[in-house]
C-alpha cells in the first residue's frame, strides 16, 4: 500500500469532511471510529501494520468525522445520531461514485457499517466488524459512563489517560501516554465527550437481523472497552455471520497482537484470485491509446477539467472518453472502472 494518500474534502452543508484513499483495487471503506486524524494516524507503526495488512489489494477509504482530525472542527447535535453517521457514509460513496463497497467497521464504526448495510444492501459487498456491539447503553453502567464523560470535560489530560487505559489494555505506560496525546491532538475535550456520549447512545439491535450481506465479526476475549459478549451477540443476530474470537485485551486492533487481527479479517477480505481467463478478459477490452492515456489520468484522481487541460482536449471530449472507458470495462463509476482496469493489468 502506498505511503502517501490522496486527502480530499467532502462538503457537508458549509463544513468539510476530510477523507483519504490509499492503495489500488476494489474499494474498502472504514466508517469513522471515535476519534481519528488522517495524517497523524499513520505515524503509529501498529496502525500502519494493521491497515497495510488488512487492506492489501484494496483501495482503502477512511475519513475523519466532523469535529475531529482534519475535518472541520464544528460539530452539531444533529450530527450526533446514527442517521447522521449513515448519511455521511452515504454522501461519501455518492461523492466517489461507488456503487458497491466492502465495509470494515470497528468499535462505534461497526454500528454505522451495520446500519448502512441494513438500509442499503445493494451497495455492500461484504461486512467485517471488529470490537462491535449492538447497544451502547449496555457498555457501562449509567453512573460509570457519566463519570467518564465528566472527567473528559473537566480535565482532558486526565480524561485522555483514562481512555488510553480503557482502549489499549495491557500496553506500557509510554504507549498509553502517546495515545493520550494523540487523542488531545485529534479532538477537543468537548467534542471527545460528545462523541463518546454518541458511542453510548448508538443502538443497532433492530438493524442486525435484517443485514443480508456476508459478515465476519472479530472480537478479542478480554477487550476492556467493549466486552467480548457483545461481539458474540452481534454475530448471533446477523443471519449467517461468522464469529472469530481472538486473545488480547486491547480494544484498538493496531495494539497488541496486530497480526492475528489482520489474519482474521483477511478471511473475509482476501481478494479473489484472477481467473484462468484473465488474458482473454484483457483482450476483450479494446481501449484506444487515447483512452488508456485518459484512464491513467483518472487513476491519478484528476477531474475531467484537469485531464482536458493536461492533454489539451475539451472537457466534453474527456467526459465522452471516460464514459466509453466505463462502458468498455463494464463499470458505472470512475473508481470502479479504475479498480477493474487495475485487475486486468491495464494500468
Amino acid at each position: 500500500m502506498p505511503e502517501k494518500s490522496a486527502i480530499r474534502f467532502l462538503r457537508r452543508d458549509v463544513r468539510r469532511v476530510a477523507y483519504e484513499m490509499r492503495g489500488d483495487g476494489p474499494p474498502l471503506v472504514a466508517p469513522a471510529w471515535w476519534v481519528s486524524h488522517l495524517e497523524l494516524d499513520w505515524q503509529n507503526a501498529g496502525f500502519r501494520r494493521f491497515w497495510e495488512g488488512v487492506a492489501n489489494g484494496y483501495t482503502l477509504i477512511r475519513y475523519d468525522r466532523l469535529g475531529v482530525g482534519m475535518s472541520d472542527r464544528t460539530v452539531r447535535d444533529s450530527d450526533l445520531t446514527l442517521d447522521g453517521e449513515v448519511a455521511t457514509l452515504r454522501a461519501l460513496l455518492d461523492e466517489l461514485e461507488l456503487e458497491r463497497v466492502s465495509l470494515i467497521g470497528g468499535s462505534s464504526g461497526s454500528c454505522t457499517a451495520v446500519a448502512f448495510a441494513a438500509a442499503f444492501p445493494e451497495h455492500v459487498e461484504r461486512l467485517v466488524l471488529y470490537g462491535s456491539y449492538p447497544h451502547g447503553a449496555a457498555l457501562a453502567a449509567p453512573g460509570v459512563a457519566n463519570a467518564i464523560l465528566a472527567a473528559i470535560r473537566a480535565h482532558w489530560g486526565l480524561g485522555s489517560r483514562l481512555l488510553s487505559d480503557l482502549f489499549l489494555g495491557d500496553t506500557d505506560s509510554a504507549e498509553q501516554e502517546r495515545f493520550a496525546r494523540f487523542q488531545r491532538e485529534a479532538a477537543s475535550a468537548e467534542t471527545a465527550a460528545a462523541l463518546l456520549d454518541l458511542v453510548y447512545r448508538l443502538d443497532v439491535r433492530a438493524h442486525l437481523p435484517i443485514v443480508r450481506r456476508p459478515a465476519l465479526v472479530v472480537h478479542r476475549r478480554d477487550d476492556r472497552a467493549v466486552p467480548y459478549r457483545f461481539g458474540r451477540e452481534v454475530a448471533a443476530a446477523i443471519p449467517g455471520a461468522t464469529f472469530v474470537p481472538l486473545q488480547g485485551s486491547a480494544h484498538l486492533p493496531w495494539y497488541g497482537d496486530v497480526d492475528s487481527v489482520v489474519r482474521a479479517c483477511r478471511e473475509a477480505l482476501a481478494p479473489v484470485r484472477p481467473s484462468p481467463n484473465h488474458a482473454s478478459e484483457l483482450e476483450s477490452v479494446p481501449l484506444s491509446s487515447r483512452e488508456r492515456e485518459i484512464l491513467a489520468c483518472v487513476a491519478r484522481g484528476l477531474s475531467d477539467g484537469a485531464i482536458a487541460e493536461q492533454l489539451v482536449l475539451s472537457p466534453h471530449t474527456v467526459h465522452r472518453h471516460v464514459a466509453n472507458i466505463r462502458r468498455k470495462l463494464g463499470r458505472t463509476s470512475r473508481t470502479a472502472a479504475v479498480a477493474e482496469a487495475a485487475r486486468l493489468g491495464l494500468l
